[in-house]
């Protein structure tokens, strides 16, 4: 017998000696193997091909020159970075709490709405499905002076005078804020029905039994019990008030970020410096900074999430 022979005859005797749990894991394996290696290509190997640049300095028309950690002291010294640093956690502490508060409300009644229940989800769900850049230039425009601004008319015809908006550096951001909160509502009013229909409606027959009122059986039963709803909503929510930059772009495409940039955030700041100004290496600083800032607010949240 020969050799490939001998080592064929080992191997179907190896496969044949294996138990039908153990032949299913290989076969999983297997499958599984061809979307993690595309996983780890598309998704791991960009990461640490950003660490390594943000130690670099590359400009697209030179070659990347190790520079050690010059480029996170010039972002540490940038005041900038500081101002799009304090925008983008004013995107989180302000957007997050009100679309979950909104949303909340609003699927909590809805829940309970018998007719035409199916179109008015429908109805709720369409702004997140519409581009960002349809609905910013939509948005720019109900917030024009008299008499092209939708809400300054409205407003002029209470005899309340005029409201800059996005000329403004004081009301830009909450004006960009509002169609971010709004586009996003839908998904989680989906989500947040998807987790009241999950609770038991025998849970809720036997508080009304025991006579708890419904602000009582919000608090001890539907909140409880909505939990790990809240904590997804709560991580997904953060990471993409994080990442702002469609409406942000789009709302003021003569200034973006502006005025004075008042509205920029940090994934804004990072396309400019890449490329506008093709300085790659402290771009890439940029993007590490933001990937640990992610990282970092998601941890905690899950932690205090899990210990309550």
């Amino acid at each position: 017998m020969t050799a490939v022979a001998q080592r064929e005859a080992a191997s179907g005797g190896l496969w044949s000696r294996m138990s039908l749990g153990q032949k299913q894991v290989i076969w999983a394996w297997g499958f599984l193997a061809v979307p993690l290696v595309f996983y780890v290509v598309i998704r791991f190997w960009p990461t640490f091909q950003a660490f390594y640049l943000s130690v670099t300095d590359w400009t697209i028309t030179k070659p990347a020159a190790f520079v050690g950690l010059e480029n996170y002291k010039r972002l540490a010294a940038d005041p900038l970075f500081w101002q799009v640093f304090r925008n983008t956690f004013l995107y989180l502490i302000l957007g997050t709490p009100i679309s979950l508060l909104i949303s909340f409300v609003v699927a909590y009644y809805l829940d309970r709405v018998r007719f035409m229940h199916s179109l008015i989800r429908a109805l709720y769900f369409l702004p997140f499905l519409t581009t960002a850049a349809a609905m910013a230039w939509v948005w720019r425009w109900f917030y024009q002076p008299v008499p092209i601004g939708v809400i300054n008319d409205i407003l002029a015809s209470f005899g309340i005078p005029q409201q800059p908006f996005l000329r403004s550096t004081s009301q830009a951001l909450p004006a960009v804020l509002a169609p971010a909160v709004w586009a996003g509502l839908g998904f989680q009013i989906i989500i947040f029905l998807a987790g009241l229909r999950a609770i038991p409606v025998t849970y809720y027959e036997a508080a009304r039994i025991d006579g708890l009122s419904e602000g009582a059986i919000l608090r001890k039963i539907t909140l409880p019990l909505l939990k790990p709803t809240l904590v997804f909503l709560v991580v997904f929510s953060s990471i993409g008030f994080l990442r702002i930059f469609d409406q942000v772009y789009n709302i003021n495409t003569n200034d973006p970020g502006g005025p004075l940039n008042s509205t920029k955030p940090l994934v804004l700041m990072i396309y400019q410096t890449a490329f506008s100004s093709y300085e790659m290496g402290y771009a890439a600083a940029q993007t590490v900074v933001l990937f640990l800032i992610l990282l970092v607010i998601s941890l905690v949240q899950l932690r205090l999430m899990r210990d309550r």
